[in-house]
């Protein structure tokens, strides 16, 4: 699949609806508790594969709002942040100077990896919203394994697979794909790919990574059923966040939201 349009729209987004990822209150909240970045469970997940970052050396491919290699930095690690959007990284480069945290930003696609160098890396980290970009999973952890060390480790932070068939409706259940209609789906003439749960794990297990643990997990709050783009604090009230992620209210909050997995490179 060529990825020029999908640089395009991340470029074009990065300089529209993503800047309020990107404002000094987010970044503040990120330096004065960087874990709050991650799901808990993820959290704890991150925790007992590494009680400490210092030193590790960190890639996170399709880095998105770089919130995770921040939070990564400010824990000790070294950290690479890879992604197809030569703005997103230029504007998470500012951050980064202006904060004086040495970080390296590289525009690669995160199919290949190209330009990253093999059995470099102590953990590898990809968080929500990176599968749907992918049209070909087999070469994204073929290349994850290979930038790998040794023993090297993988974390996942997703949404789970199985919201992917099911509309925005709140009040019932309405299905608007089939579970196995992986894609592609053209969304803003740009494909997107809504994969299986089998399809993430055994691309995985292709690539050579052995997995460790699987979790899923609900919603923090109601934001999660909440349209981003028109998302702004004010509009919906913390009542109404509660009762979105009450099941019998709202049906969607009945099923797993998100999805962890982790793994490791053994050899």
């Amino acid at each position: 699949m060529d990825n020029s349009n999908v640089k395009n729209i991340w470029n074009n987004w990065s300089e529209t609806w993503y800047q309020k990822y990107r404002t000094e209150e987010v970044i503040t909240k990120i330096i004065n508790n960087p874990e709050s970045v991650f799901h808990p469970i993820t959290w704890a997940m991150l925790k007992s594969t590494y009680s400490n970052l210092n030193g590790k050396r960190i890639c996170v491919p399709s880095s998105g709002n770089n919130h995770a290699v921040f939070a990564f930095h400010l824990m000790g690690a070294s950290v690479t942040s890879v992604d197809i959007s030569e703005r997103q990284l230029e504007h998470s480069a500012e951050i980064a100077n202006k904060n004086s945290w040495d970080i390296e930003f590289v525009c690669d696609d995160t199919r290949c990896l190209g330009t990253i160098t093999s059995n470099e890396y102590d953990f590898v980290y990809t968080s929500n919203g990176v599968h749907i970009w992918i049209d070909d999973l087999n070469s994204m952890y073929k290349n994850i394994y290979r930038i790998l060390k040794s023993n090297g480790n993988y974390l996942m932070f997703d949404v789970h697979p199985f919201t992917r068939p099911f509309g925005d409706d709140i009040e019932k259940l309405t299905v608007v794909r089939p579970y196995n209609s992986t894609g592609p789906i053209l969304i803003e003439n740009v494909p997107r790919f809504t994969w299986r749960m089998q399809d993430l794990m055994n691309a995985m297990i292709s690539s050579g990574l052995c997995i460790h643990q699987l979790e899923e997990m609900y919603a923090e709050d109601g934001s999660f059923w909440v349209d981003e783009s028109e998302y702004t604090v004010g509009i919906h009230k913390q009542e109404q966040l509660d009762k979105l992620c009450d099941w019998q209210r709202n049906p969607l909050a009945a099923l797993p939201q998100w999805l962890s997995i982790k793994a490791a490179k053994h050899t």
